[in-house]
C-alpha cells in the first residue's frame, strides 16, 4: 500500500508524463505505426502473401499477428494514458494489472527461421513495432512498478517528475 505522499508522487509522475513532449511524440508514433502497419497487412501485404512459398507464407501469418499484438498493446496503453491526462481516468486505476502492457510473452519472443525470407516491409514493421513495443514497457515499469517496495523506483519517478515536470 503506497502511503499519502507517494500516492501523490506516482499520480504526479503519471499526470506528468502523459501531459509530456515525449508522451506526445510516442503516442503519434505509435498511432501512425499502427495505421501504417494496417494499410500494409489489409493491401500489399495481402498481395505478398499469396506469393509466398507455404512455410513462409505461415510465417508471414504468425508475424504479422505478433505485430500486430504489439501494436494493439502499445496503442491500449498509449489511450490509457492519454485518458488519465485527460481526467476520464484516475492515475491509481491506470496502474491496475489490467491497463497495464501485456502480451509481453509473445511481443518479446524471437522470430522464427526465414525471417529474412519475409516481404522487407514486414521486416521493418517487425523491428519498428519491436522498437515501440519494448520502449513503452520501460515505461510502463518506470511509472508502474511497484513503488511501495523499492526505495529506487521513487528516485525514477522523483527523476521523471523532475524531468517532464519543465515541459
Amino acid at each position: 500500500m503506497l502511503s499519502e505522499k507517494e500516492e501523490n508522487l506516482h499520480e504526479f509522475t503519471i499526470q506528468t508524463f502523459s501531459g509530456s513532449a515525449l508522451f506526445k511524440r510516442t503516442f503519434d508514433e505509435g498511432m501512425s505505426l499502427v495505421e501504417e502497419t494496417a494499410r500494409y497487412l489489409d493491401g500489399p501485404g495481402r498481395e505478398e502473401q499469396r506469393h509466398l512459398p507455404r512455410k513462409i507464407a505461415l510465417l508471414y501469418a504468425g508475424e504479422s499477428m505478433r505485430v500486430t499484438t504489439r501494436l494493439m498493446q502499445a496503442a491500449s496503453w498509449l489511450l490509457v494514458q492519454r485518458a488519465v491526462h485527460e481526467g476520464e481516468m484516475k492515475a491509481e486505476d491506470a496502474a491496475n494489472e489490467r491497463y497495464r502492457l501485456g502480451s509481453k510473452e509473445i511481443c518479446y519472443a524471437q522470430s522464427g527461421d526465414g525471417i529474412d525470407l519475409l516481404p522487407t516491409t514486414l521486416q521493418v514493421l517487425l523491428t519498428r513495432s519491436d522498437n515501440l513495443y519494448r520502449r513503452i514497457a520501460r515505461l510502463d515499469d518506470v511509472l508502474f512498478g511497484d513503488v511501495a517496495v523499492s526505495a529506487g523506483a521513487r528516485e525514477q519517478q522523483a527523476l521523471l517528475a523532475q524531468a517532464f515536470g519543465s515541459e
